[in-house]
């Protein structure tokens, strides 16, 4: 079964309004009518009851009525006048025999004098000579005077109502429509409006009209309305981004420390299975030389120092990723860090190490935490003593303001393929595995290198240096955050 049309909400208001404005003007009209007639109908009976008066004072004189009424103007034409007992009994008329009228006790007008001092009918035809008449009473002391005006097309025009302000009222009434009709329609637009939000608030959905809503008191409260619902939808999806950040974090980290426990466990197996053959060889009672049973010691002692610093950059990662909580703070001046580095060059042998060029303009001090500015600085250059190929090391201060320093660390040697660069700071990877464990690398340095600067608020890139060799910019902030990385 088809559903039946349903309006619109501002078409229904308007016919709601026109029906009751409608309904005023009609009952306005016609009460308008009645009050007018009502109004001549007593103008004209207080012009008979003026001349009944006159012709009572003759009466209760004992003039006789002819008289009067041949010697005074009457006030309308065709005027019948009658005199009337208080009984009913009607003793004189100026039209009609007497033999030929009955009682008139009973007559409205009659009981309404007798009763009142005066009274009048309209319309009511006589039962004496069938014409109808406007009747008007006078009571007396003795007698009831009545005069009647036959019900003509005169009489009718004088008594009817004066339509002519109907004209007006019906503009009037048409102006109040058209005006009502636009005020209704933008009522129901706004209605509507609110009607479409709150099907759209109903299903969760945005409510992206670019229209505003009318500069009106409803208008200012729906606008009010649609902008708390998009604060609240944005307030949502804030908390359901923040929360899937939240949770893709989460899961990093346990993907990070996955990845972490297997490398680890990849990273144990060498040097352990290494020691552990060597510890069985030299207890298994087979005669060696001197020689070869030192090499054995100094082989375990070599995979026991990897598996030592292995650990310790483990531990150093994990103490960064747990936050700066477990980790204390300090002014720290860079440049006492550089001239350490330094003098540990020095004192290296001379094929094994590289010559440190720092150009450092002025001091910069920082607040964080000793050992991870140091760790910096030192997997920096022992990464490239150790793959660079290179012979000088250059670290400048490229800015240093009251927020923070960059600085650039560089070295002149073969530096990586372009592709690498983005790889260098993940934890255990190596451009070339074999020369990496060979060097007794843990594959952490430049992972830890990364989180220190991170837990200081700053970043780090890797880039090629013109003219060969590695580049790396990076920024530690001057106060450290409240929070880890």
């Amino acid at each position: 079964m088809a559903s039946a049309i349903k309006l619109p909400f501002h078409r229904r208001l308007f016919l709601i309004l026109l029906a009751f404005s409608w309904a005023i003007i009609l009952c306005f009209l016609g009460f308008q009518y009645l009050h007018e007639k009502k109004y001549k109908s007593d103008f004209l009976n207080a012009q008979l009851q003026m001349y009944n008066r006159h012709l009572l004072e003759v009466a209760e004189d004992g003039l006789a009525c002819e008289t009067y009424m041949a010697t005074h103007e009457k006030p309308f034409e065709n005027l019948r006048i009658s005199l009337i007992t208080l009984s009913g009994d009607v003793i004189y008329d100026n039209m009609i025999p007497l033999d030929s009228l009955d009682n008139h006790r009973h007559r409205p007008e009659i009981e309404s004098a007798l009763k009142d001092g005066y009274g009048y009918h309209i319309g009511r035809l006589s039962a004496s000579d069938g014409r109808a008449y406007f009747y008007s009473a006078t009571k007396g002391e003795r007698a009831v005077v009545r005069t009647a005006i036959p019900y003509s097309a005169t009489l009718h025009d004088l008594l009817k109502a004066d339509w002519n302000f109907l004209g007006l009222m019906i503009i009037i009434s048409l102006a109040m429509s058209v005006l009502a009709y636009f005020s209704t329609k933008r009522l129901g637009k706004t209605i509507e409006r609110l009607n479409r939000f709150a099907d759209k608030a109903e299903k969760g959905e945005s409510f992206d009209e670019a229209e505003l809503f009318p500069n009106d008191e409803l208008g200012s409260i729906s606008n009010h309305i649609v902008q708390l619902y998009a604060q609240w939808q944005q307030t949502i999806k804030d908390r359901d981004t923040a929360h899937e950040a939240a949770l893709r974090e989460e899961q990093e980290k346990i993907r990070i420390k996955k990845q972490l426990t297997n490398n680890i466990n990849h990273e144990l197996k060498t040097p352990v299975a290494s020691i552990q053959v060597c510890l069985e060889t030299l207890l298994s009672g087979i005669s060696l030389s001197d020689g070869k049973r030192q090499e054995l010691i100094e082989r375990c002692y070599t995979h026991n120092e990897r598996l030592r610093r292995l650990l310790a950059d483990v531990s150093l990662i994990t103490r960064m990723e747990d936050g700066n909580a477990l980790i204390t703070k300090e002014k720290i001046v860079v440049n006492d860090i550089l001239t350490e580095i330094a003098d540990e060059l020095d004192i290296m042998p001379e094929n094994e190490r590289m010559t440190l060029h720092t150009d450092f303009r002025e001091q910069v001090v920082i607040d964080g935490n000793l050992p991870l500015i140091g760790s910096i600085f030192r997997n920096l250059t022992e990464n490239a003593m150790a793959y660079s190929e290179g012979k000088n090391i250059y670290i400048s201060l490229l800015d240093n303001n009251e927020q923070a320093c960059h600085i650039r660390f560089e070295d002149d040697g073969c530096g990586v393929e372009e592709k690498q660069l983005n790889c260098l700071f993940e934890r255990f990877y190596r451009i070339d595995k074999g020369r990496s464990r060979q060097k007794g690398g843990t594959g952490l340095g430049l992972a830890i290198v990364k989180h220190a600067v991170q837990f200081h608020g700053g970043t780090i890139t890797a880039s090629l240096r013109p003219g060969g060799g590695l580049r790396f910019d990076f920024s530690l902030k001057k106060q450290m955050a409240d929070s880890g990385v």
